[in-house]
């Protein structure tokens, strides 16, 4: 039976980004707003990601920042899309995360990446030299945090005291066909990052439930997509406001990086060709334009991909053009 967007859920991605002329603080304040509109839009997660030394994401302290949406909201589900464990021990996000669950219970996520979520350097400079090997390591490291989240180490020398003993669903997060094939070895929800690294998405979705083994966490393949959305009340307004994610890419691309700017009328007296192939390769999975084209586009994807769930992550720089792109999208589903 084909798929229709008012049957699955959706939910958000924040990547916390610091804008032009703002601070992390005016960042922190303006997603907790956002997910109290969520919440009550009806998105079924709010998640936030790890990065490391860039200036435009301010969710470095991921923990920390789930905590603060979690506080300030009741009903939807908190968590990590991802945690880079490279980065951490285990333990120590078992400890976390079950501290989390403690306070939130039944509200939090857990999705575990394994890249560093950064660049070399600052890799070391977080784990130190001696970690090199981590995301090599990645299936052994989500095992011991299995383990340290199972009843079954109430008797082992080690112990994450919070943590141990609760249900914290782990996700798999990737951009590759790595993580696939690890999140249906161990029979685990799959979430792709389609919002930057669309390349191997339909290949690694495909492996993925090709290759599922049911668990006690899960009896069948579960896939949710991240993309960019960016909804507003005409083609036009979407338009110029989806320029500022334009702008976010192509310091990427250049390796220029800055705050999030301000929407532009053409981005032709912004990039180059070379700039603008580049970036839209990596944007290949966004979703531009007014309530209708909007729907439209995402069913098609839906039909072409038949996900589980949709998760947007929307960089608009006007914090209001933000929250209306995110109550036409909880319309786009909900009709």
């Amino acid at each position: 039976m084909k798929k229709l967007l008012n049957t699955i859920p959706y939910s958000v991605l924040d990547l916390a980004t610091v804008i032009e002329g703002k601070t992390p603080a005016d960042t922190f304040k303006k997603s907790l707003d956002l997910a109290q509109h969520a919440e009550r839009w009806g998105y079924n997660r709010y998640w936030l990601a790890e990065h490391h030394n860039m200036i435009s994401v301010a969710s470095s302290a991921t923990s920390v920042v789930i905590g603060h949406i979690a506080g300030g909201t009741s009903t939807i589900r908190v968590g990590s899309g991802g945690i880079m464990l490279p980065n951490h021990s285990p333990l120590i996000i078992a400890e976390q995360f079950g501290t989390l669950e403690s306070l939130y219970p039944g509200r939090i996520d857990l999705g575990l990446g394994r890249a560093p979520g950064t660049d070399q350097l600052t890799a070391a400079a977080i784990r130190g030299d001696l970690r090199f090997q981590a995301a090599q390591e990645f299936p052994r490291e989500v095992m011991k945090l299995q383990n340290y989240l199972s009843a079954d180490n109430s008797k082992g020398h080690v112990r994450a005291i919070p943590g141990e003993g609760l249900d914290i669903p782990i996700w798999i997060l990737g951009s590759s066909t790595d993580s696939a094939r690890l999140a249906a070895e161990m029979g685990l929800p799959y979430a792709f990052a389609s919002h930057f690294a669309p390349a191997q998405f339909i290949t690694a979705i495909n492996l993925y439930r090709q290759n599922f083994k049911p668990s006690e966490h899960l009896q069948k393949p579960y896939v949710l997509a991240c993309v960019n959305v960016v909804a507003a009340d005409t083609d036009a307004e979407a338009n110029r406001l989806v320029t500022s994610l334009y702008q976010l890419f192509m310091g990427i691309v250049t390796g220029k990086r800055r705050l999030l700017q301000p929407p532009v009328d053409n981005m032709n007296d912004v990039w180059d060709v070379y700039e603008e192939e580049q970036a839209s390769q990596m944007l290949a999975c966004t979703f531009t334009g007014s309530k209708e084209t909007v729907k439209n586009d995402l069913q098609q994807f839906l039909d072409q991909t038949e996900v589980d769930e949709i998760m947007a992550t929307s960089h608009i720089f006007d914090h209001a053009a933000r929250l209306r792109s995110y109550e036409l999208l909880a319309e786009v589903f909900k009709s």
